[in-house]
């Protein structure tokens, strides 16, 4: 039960130090104020392929990653109560 606890927190380490330096490198997407009164729907070729992009790569592995940093936080949670 010891190997899995720190087997599960190198991981943890390891995917908290991958979200923080997917979010650092990520270009900002808010238009702001103006954005929010206007409106940004523009319906164009680079907006509909936005997941292919770089940046769009970034987006879903920082949800991925976020999506795993909590499920091991609940795990870990778990482990330590026992």
């Amino acid at each position: 039960m010891d190997i899995l606890k720190y087997v599960l927190i190198v991981i943890y380490i390891i995917v908290a130090a991958a979200i923080i330096i997917l979010t650092l490198v990520q270009q900002k997407e808010d238009n702001g104020a103006s954005g929010a009164m206007t409106g940004n729907e523009t319906n164009n070729f680079y907006d509909k392929n936005k997941g292919r992009t770089k940046a769009g790569k970034q987006k879903r592995w920082t949800i991925i990653l976020g999506i795993v940093f909590a499920v091991l936080t609940v795990v870990l949670g778990i482990i330590f109560m026992l």
